[in-house]
């Protein structure tokens, strides 16, 4: 692997972690060299980067004080928010939601949480070593840039995020869909063409 490859994928992997050590700080996250060009390769624009990091602070925060016995994840990508994880019941699952939508500038809600014991941390980190592999056989076979593809992981399933054109939909599906350890692959893209 060249050493741009290696830049980018380092860029795809550090970012989120420092995006959400740096919430709400996006005099921060711009300021960063690295950060600044992925920002700038984002097809979203800075105001709607900066309102999804505050989605998913705000969310996190309010369903966190109220489930103390879920393992909730919520990411939002262009205000359309994801969340994924383990809720105790039924009725759990549907008022996290419910505080969700209500988080100012959520456009829509995707509700992936599974209703069931809270996942072991070794089960997230092999969600995290599937995400891995699959942004870096992103930048792998340079069908297109993999800034534009959002990759989630929750039990060994990817869900797929993004502004992107069809024929990159499907490249980014494929791609994830014959990565190994992966079970499935949900497509929550917005499309541009």
């Amino acid at each position: 692997m060249n050493t741009q490859k290696l830049r980018l994928l380092a860029l795809l992997v550090i970012t989120p972690l420092l995006a959400n050590l740096l919430t709400g700080c996006i005099a921060a996250v711009v300021g960063g060299a690295g950060t600044a060009a992925v920002i700038g390769e984002d097809r979203r624009t800075v105001g709607t980067v900066t309102e999804d990091q505050g989605i998913e602070l705000k969310a996190e925060n309010r369903v966190n004080d109220k489930f103390k016995d879920a393992h909730i994840n919520v990411t939002s990508y262009s205000r359309m928010v994801l969340l994924s994880g383990e809720a105790p019941n039924e009725a759990a699952k549907a008022d996290i939601e419910k505080i969700v939508r209500a988080v100012e500038n959520v456009r829509s809600v995707y509700n992936e949480i599974t209703v069931g014991p809270i996942t072991p941390l070794s089960a997230r980190a092999n969600d995290s070593f599937v995400t891995s592999k699959v942004k870096a056989r992103f930048v792998d076979h340079r069908k297109f840039n993999a800034i534009h593809v959002k990759v989630v992981t929750e039990a060994s399933v990817v869900f797929l995020l993004g502004l992107v054109k069809r024929k990159e939909a499907d490249d980014a599906v494929e791609i994830a869909r014959t990565t190994s350890g992966v079970k499935r692959v949900v497509k929550l893209f917005e499309y541009i063409d």
